[in-house]
């Protein structure tokens, strides 16, 4: 097996900077897109109540309109 080889100080520093940077981009862009995505949830579940409560009015209105020993 090789030996280790050492790696240059300013490598390392490159690679800790670039780890630092890419956590303070993750950080800010998920404070910017947190926002948005809680107001596209809250859409969206607007959305559905409106489209069950379409669908509970379509099937009521199929079952009265269908054929029964009654009439």
């Amino acid at each position: 097996m090789v030996p280790p080889v050492a790696v240059s100080p300013l490598i390392k520093t490159a690679r800790w900077s670039a780890l630092f940077l890419g956590v303070l981009y993750g950080k800010q862009r998920f404070e910017y897109l947190a926002p948005i995505a809680a107001e596209e949830r809250k859409i969206e579940e607007a959305e559905k109540a409106t489209r069950e409560e379409q669908e509970r009015i379509a099937k009521a209105l199929a079952e009265a309109s269908t054929d029964t020993i009654l009439k």
